[in-house]
């Protein structure tokens, strides 16, 4: 357990992730308050990292369910497994001819059989899934569903219950209550709107692209073999390509790979030859490239002069 956002901050920190005094407030008090949290913002600006982040601070496992358009019930919570089911029927065939021996008829035999379902639908024969995985683990989990945007809204509705009351209803069981509640963190790219119900239930954190001097801790953290000027310059030029007009502007783990690439080419700085040879590493469209270089005044280069 975190004793205070101080203590949040250090321990996200010791896990090498940068928190600002926002997000360590967030994460702080849904600890405390025993809410989700629900963290929006551009792809690639540390959405999912916060949730590894805080399941390592708290010395937690991390459960993962990623979300992804017609995700349904038995993808996400539980399925039964019919092959076992199957299988245990046929070991236990005597057993079963002499249940069903002394019946006089179908009817019989049904309702026969029927008093012993229980023994096939049981949790020998449920294959739990993240959700509820995370809702029968002996021990406190960190729960990260991750791109909640990508689901569907039915898929959206049925997660409601959990997020309110740490409890799932299955039909042959009953109601499955969470013997730890977990931390649980829902991430959004914003691709579409999600419910206000949901919203309701959660603590929201709106985490976006880092300012220069923690964009540059960050680089200093995650790559300390980077020359310090050469890092600032590196940040300099994200910092820039994020304020143009871009269809994909670069991410965080962009700017990473980037200094990682400097690293490996040996770069002393960052001129015209490197940022040309390297800058896709950082935009992931022809046509932002091409913007890129042109409106940092490293164009492709100019035609050659005719000849008389």
């Amino acid at each position: 357990m975190f004793k205070d956002i101080a203590d949040v901050r250090k321990g996200l920190n010791q896990q090498q992730y940068i928190a600002s005094q926002e997000i360590s407030t967030v994460v702080f008090l849904s600890q405390n308050l025993c809410k989700p949290i629900l963290t929006e913002g551009p792809p690639g600006v540390g959405k999912t990292e916060l949730a590894k982040a805080a399941a390592k601070a708290l010395g937690r496992p991390l459960i993962r369910l990623q979300c992804y358009e017609g995700l349904d019930e038995s993808k996400a919570l539980y399925e039964w497994e019919y092959a076992k089911q199957m299988l245990y029927t046929q070991l236990l065939r005597d057993t079963l001819r002499g249940i069903l021996s002394d019946t006089a008829s179908l009817t019989d035999a049904v309702t026969r059989l029927s008093a012993e379902e229980d023994v096939f639908f049981s949790e020998n024969f449920l294959l739990p899934r993240p959700l509820l995985t995370a809702l029968m683990a002996d021990e406190p989990v960190v729960l990260l569903i991750d791109e909640i945007d990508r689901a569907d809204v039915e898929f959206e509705a049925f997660l409601l219950e959990i997020l309110s009351d740490f409890q799932v209803s299955i039909p042959e069981l009953g109601t499955i209550s969470a013997k730890h509640e977990p931390m649980v963190l829902l991430t959004s790219n914003n691709t579409r709107e999600l419910g206000e119900a949901l919203k309701r239930r959660c603590l929201y954190l709106y985490v976006d692209y880092p300012v220069f001097d923690e964009e540059l801790e960050i680089v200093r953290l995650k790559v300390p073999g980077l020359d310090q000027e050469l890092a600032r310059q590196a940040v300099q030029t994200v910092q820039q390509l994020r304020r143009m007009d871009l269809r994909k502007v670069p991410s965080i783990s962009e700017t990473l790979d980037w200094a990682r690439a400097l690293i490996a080419i040996n770069a002393r700085q960052i001129d015209e030859e490197t940022l040309a040879n390297t800058l896709t590493v950082l935009l992931k469209y022809e046509a932002d490239v091409a913007k890129a270089k042109r409106m940092m005044g490293r164009g492709d280069n100019p035609p050659r002069r005719r000849r008389g």
